[in-house]
């Protein structure tokens, strides 16, 4: 029986790759241990300027885009000002911007909120604790909660106008 040539062998692993990282792709697009539908996990951290812990479940009953970023994230700097239009869109019908911080020096982080003049309150992971609960590999990250405190969407990577548009827009109309 004749040998495959080497030219086959590499197109077939090759398209075998390719496969493997599609399938990646699709199976990563909702982070791990989030389901839509699901319980958003309720936690508290500190407010990042200082205070009380705040818990999740104090924001039930608006509807919460919970942004996961750093400030030494490239894309969370390009997504902020978004989030930033979004939240002043969103905000006079109960519903919020909601950052975390996560893995980073507090007054990086302050200065980030500085420079891009964000006004939706941010909270403090510093060690990344809540990370798991939600199945957060990278960043950014977002989370849609909606009223009654289930995951209504999920976003790996920085956010745009069309998913605020076609995800958070219509959750915030419902009342």
């Amino acid at each position: 029986m004749k040998r495959p040539s080497a030219v086959v062998v590499l197109v077939v692993a090759g398209v075998a790759g390719l496969i493997g990282l599609l399938a990646y792709g699709v199976a990563s697009e909702d982070p791990k241990g989030s389901v839509n539908g699901d319980p958003a996990p309720d936690f508290s951290l500190p407010p990042l300027d200082g205070g009380a812990e705040r818990s999740l479940d104090d924001w039930r009953g608006q509807v919460v885009v919970l942004n996961y970023w750093a400030s030494w994230c490239e894309p969370c700097r390009d997504e902020s000002p978004l989030l930033e239009r979004w939240h002043k869109k969103i905000s006079k019908q109960n519903a919020t911007v909601l950052g975390v911080d996560v893995l980073d020096v507090t007054s990086d982080a302050q200065d980030f909120i500085d420079k891009y003049g964000l006004t939706y309150p941010h909270l403090r992971d510093k060690d990344g604790s809540t990370q798991d609960d939600l199945g957060i590999v990278a960043y950014p990250e977002t989370f849609v909660i909606d009223r009654e405190g289930r995951i209504a969407a999920s976003r790996r990577g920085p956010v745009d106008d069309e998913f605020m548009r076609e995800t958070v827009a219509p959750l915030v109309r419902q009342n």
